[in-house]
């Protein structure tokens, strides 16, 4: 098995995903790394998007229609505001879902899990 190659684009961009909190999209991504690497193109940035989708190393959090990355892999749900359309991360009560505690249903074993609540955040419920 060949070892993956860590290419400065790479680099930066799962440094900034590493640093963020904020579920960023693509586009976002592309255009905070296009300020330290101008040469990178959109079809890059999103051929390593994927790919880190694909090796498990990033989740894809979809939100009208634009894939948004989140860099925490660790089994955790996402509270999506209609409103402003933000992502906030949910762990306290994915450990209360007894299903997933016991990692067992009647049609398998759970392995993994992706759940999105949708409504409005507090910021949105204020107004």
């Amino acid at each position: 098995m060949t070892k993956e190659r860590l290419t400065s684009q790479k680099q930066v961009i799962t440094d900034y995903l590493k640093s963020v909190k904020t579920h960023p999209s693509a586009e976002k991504v592309y255009s905070v790394v296009r300020k330290k690497l101008p040469r990178i193109t959109r079809g890059t940035v999103y051929r390593i998007l994927k790919s880190l989708e694909k090796k498990g190393k990033a989740q894809v959090i979809p939100v009208q229609g634009v894939a948004h990355f989140d860099f925490n892999t660790f089994p955790h749900a996402h509270f999506i505001c209609q409103k402003c359309q933000k992502i906030f991360d949910v762990f306290d009560v994915c450990k209360k879902c007894n299903i997933i505690r016991r990692k067992r249903t009647t049609v398998g074993k759970i392995t993994d899990y992706q759940i999105y609540f949708h409504g409005f955040c507090n910021h949105c419920s204020k107004k």
